[in-house]
C-alpha cells in the first residue's frame, strides 16, 4: 500500500571514527515539520570543523547515532507547519541551527531560527571608541566577517594566518608576526584580539595586547583593576532577538556591500568525506 512517504539522499553517520564513517544514504525519509517548523530544501550546507571533531567521537558533546551532520544552511522553504505564519513555501532562508541535520536534500528548522534572505534592516553602524584589533585566522570564514566588520566600523586591522593562500589575505604571517605586530603598533598595543586558538596563543596575545606597559591582572569580575580581561564568546547562550540582530546586521552589509561572504572549496554531497579529509589534514583555510 502506498503512503505517500518520500525519501531523499542524506549523509548518516553509524558509528564514531575518521572521515570514511560519513555515508550516503539514498532512502532516508524526508522529515514533516511539527508545529512552528519548516521543511527546508537545502541549495548549500556548510562545513565546519567542529563537525569533524563530532563524528571522530572527540568533541565534548555527542549525538544519538545514527545521525546526520551539518547546521549551516541555505535553501528554500518547501513546506510550513502551522502556527510558523512569518514563513511561506518558497521563501529563500538560512539558518545556523538545524533540528535534523544540514548534510541532506531536505532539513527541519524552527522557525524562530530562520532568517530570511531579504534584509529588512536599517541598523546604523554603532561607532566604537576603539581604534585597532587583531585578528588571528583572518583568512577562515569567521576572521574574513570579523576583518570586513571592523574595517567599516573604522578600525585598523591586523591579521594572522597560517597558510600561503591565506597569507595573501593579511598584513602579517605567523612566522615572527609578534615582532612586527609590536613595532607596527608601539607601546600602546593592540586594543582587541580577536582569537580562535587561545589555547596556543594566548601568552602572546596577552602581551601583544599590553605592548609595553607592563602587566595586566586578568579578573573579570574587578572591573576597576584590570587593564585588560579576557572575554569567551559562544552562540549558544544568545537569545532569539540576538540572533535576529546578528544576522540583520550581516545582511545589511551584504546588501549594502562592505561585507562580501568568501567561499572556499565547494564539494557535492557524495563527496562528503574528501570535505572532512580537506579540513582534517588541511593547514589553514580561505573562507568558509
Amino acid at each position: 500500500m502506498a503512503t505517500g512517504q518520500k525519501f531523499m539522499r542524506a549523509v548518516r553517520v553509524f558509528e564514531f571514527g575518521g572521515p570514511e564513517v560519513l555515508k550516503l544514504q539514498l532512502d532516508i525519509a524526508v522529515p514533516i515539520p511539527k508545529d512552528h517548523q519548516v521543511l527546508i530544501k537545502v541549495y548549500a550546507c556548510g562545513v565546519n570543523p567542529m563537525e569533524t571533531y563530532i563524528h571522530s567521537g572527540t568533541y565534548s558533546r555527542k549525538p544519538r547515532l545514527p545521525y546526520t551532520p551539518g547546521s549551516d544552511v541555505t535553501g528554500v522553504i518547501e513546506a510550513v507547519r502551522d502556527n510558523a505564519s512569518a514563513f511561506k513555501k518558497g521563501d529563500r532562508v538560512f539558518t545556523s541551527s538545524m533540528i535534523s541535520g544540514g548534510y541532506a536534500k531536505y532539513n527541519l528548522a524552527a522557525d524562530h531560527s530562520l532568517q530570511t534572505c531579504v534584509s529588512s534592516s536599517n541598523s546604523p553602524v554603532p561607532v566604537w571608541k576603539l581604534e585597532g584589533v587583531l585578528v588571528h585566522g583572518v583568512s577562515g570564514e569567521v576572521g574574513l566577517a570579523a576583518y570586513q566588520i571592523a574595517r567599516v566600523y573604522g578600525l585598523k586591522v591586523l591579521g594572522t594566518a597560517g597558510t600561503e593562500e591565506g597569507q595573501k589575505v593579511v598584513f602579517h604571517r605567523e612566522i615572527n608576526y609578534i615582532d612586527k605586530i609590536m613595532k607596527y603598533v608601539g607601546e600602546k598595543g593592540i586594543d582587541v584580539i580577536i582569537e580562535m586558538l587561545a589555547n596556543v596563543n594566548l601568552s602572546k596575545d596577552l602581551m601583544i595586547v599590553v605592548g609595553n606597559r607592563g602587566t595586566i591582572e586578568i579578573n573579570p569580575w574587578d572591573t576597576m583593576a584590570k587593564e585588560s580581561g579576557i572575554i569567551g564568546v559562544t552562540l549558544f547562550t544568545s537569545t532569539k532577538e540576538e540572533f535576529q540582530q546578528y544576522a540583520a546586521t550581516l545582511q545589511a552589509g551584504m546588501e549594502i556591500g562592505w561585507l562580501k561572504p568568501v567561499t572556499g572549496s565547494q564539494y557535492p554531497l557524495e563527496k562528503v568525506a574528501q570535505a572532512h579529509e580537506s579540513i582534517i589534514h588541511g593547514s589553514g583555510a580561505t573562507g568558509k
